[in-house]
């Protein structure tokens, strides 16, 4: 279930007239395709973002050399880099600055636009498993056999926390919110054997943190002769 993303360039096309979703996690490199192999002569190239259809980039064959990116947008100011051969745009080290709508269109002896919707996603940490146990307890009931345990994220938005035992889905909490801390509590038996992890996730990439009961489900210390005697489990932080 793990994978990791960071400083991959991800390449895509869409049809014209049609609007493709592009996902990308924040400081990576992507490019917009044209969809053409070859800019022809007397072909204007232009690049515009945002519903304002500001122009981000522009290449026109026809006595120009190299491509031009106006300066009416400091967010992608030493970010850009348009291919002189097709017009493809690549955006480097993106950031969530820069999700929103690009629109492509190539005028000349061919006409044609194209829309894309760019979503970019932060990099994912990797969640925290921790004891949610405060005390220890003499008790014999049976809430006393279980492990108290939380998963928890700081800071993230956009992305779904998760508890599976093997592959199974138990429980998970989805946000959308920006700067959202999460936490997924679990209970578990002491002896229990299966495996269980939580996970972290959105839709391009995840991060999975294992459980470890031994290290964080513990007896309480001093009760070892009750809990033989009464044949009980009791636990503490």
């Amino acid at each position: 279930m793990e994978e990791d993303l960071s400083n991959k360039i991800g390449v895509f096309g869409a049809e014209t007239n049609e609007t493709q979703s592009v996902s990308v996690t924040e400081g990576d490199s992507v490019t917009l395709n044209t969809d053409v192999t070859e800019i022809h002569e007397n072909e204007d190239i232009l690049w515009t973002f945002g519903t304002e259809t500001s122009l981000i980039a522009r290449i026109k064959k026809k006595k120009q050399s190299s491509p031009i990116y106006p300066d009416t947008d400091e967010r992608f100011r030493d970010r850009l880099k348009l291919d002189d051969q097709t017009g493809s745009l690549t955006i480097t080290n993106i950031t969530t600055e820069h999700a929103g709508v690009y629109q492509l269109q190539i005028s000349g002896a061919r006409s044609s636009k194209k829309t894309l919707s760019v979503s970019v996603y932060t990099q994912l940490s990797v969640p925290v498993i921790s004891s949610n146990s405060s005390q220890c307890s003499s008790s014999s009931s049976s809430s006393q056999q279980n492990c108290s345990l939380v998963c928890s994220v700081v800071n993230v938005g956009h992305v779904t926390l998760s508890w599976y035992k093997g592959n199974s889905l138990l429980s998970s909490i989805s946000v959308s919110d920006l700067s959202i801390s999460l936490s997924l509590p679990l209970e578990v038996e002491y002896q229990d054997k299966n495996s269980y992890s939580c996970v972290l996730n959105n839709p391009i990439s995840n991060q999975t943190q294992h459980l470890d009961i031994t290290q964080l489900c513990h007896t309480c210390s001093g009760n070892t002769e009750k809990l033989t005697e009464k044949a009980s489990v009791t636990y503490c932080c």
